[in-house]
């Protein structure tokens, strides 16, 4: 029988269509994260991919994309004092809150024996939440976005690669944060490449 001679085929009001596609989004619901990661100790671009593949592990989080690979000077700390740092970031997108994607970041810089001794002090490891959606949060457990990312080429240059178009909120667009910053420091290592997790 046809579909449209049978009088008890009615068609799904379209707010009802509506109704549930919302309901929908609001079940799994995404959100775009920017994670920095940063590496001085041991073998750096092995741990950063580690860290990339760690979070593409994670329940409810998916990885997006992939900046370059940048090597930067320690911040904060004599010249010379420490080893120079590769530096990435990564678009996540996730379902998970910031605070149990801080507790994630946590557990893989804890897999990666990172240690807490001093601040700007070397590490195998730095996993950190630079802006959730458009999250602005002045918890001291996790200020959204990172306080000082506006300041930092190593976070806004390879930022700048995975979203162009990007913006902070409460200080503008990240390529003319960056445009003004600068990049001493910085040297983007075309010999090196991180991938997509798996």
């Amino acid at each position: 029988m046809n579909a449209q001679s049978d009088p008890t085929v009615q068609p799904v009001p379209a707010s009802v269509v509506e109704a549930v596609d919302a309901a929908d989004v609001t079940l799994s619901n995404p959100k775009w994260a920017v994670v920095a990661l940063g590496a001085n100790l041991g073998n750096r671009l092995e741990t950063l991919q580690g860290a990339i593949d760690a979070l593409g592990d994670t329940p409810g989080l998916r990885v997006k994309a992939v900046s370059a690979v940048y090597e930067t000077e320690p911040w904060g700390v004599e010249a010379g004092s420490q080893p120079a740092y590769f530096n990435a970031v990564i678009s996540v997108k996730t379902t998970l809150p910031p605070s149990s994607l801080l507790e994630r970041g946590h557990a893989i810089e804890e897999a990666f024996d990172r240690v807490r001794e001093e601040r700007w002090g070397p590490r195998t490891i730095d996993v950190d939440i630079i802006a959730y959606a458009d999250v602005v949060s002045a918890d001291p457990l996790l200020t959204l976005p990172h306080p000082r990312a506006h300041q930092r080429a190593f976070v806004l240059a390879p930022w700048n690669d995975v979203d162009p178009e990007a913006q902070i909120p409460g200080h503008g667009p990240v390529a003319e944060l960056l445009a003004a910053v600068g990049p001493a420091g910085l040297t983007r290592r075309e010999d090196l490449e991180l991938r997509l997790p798996e």
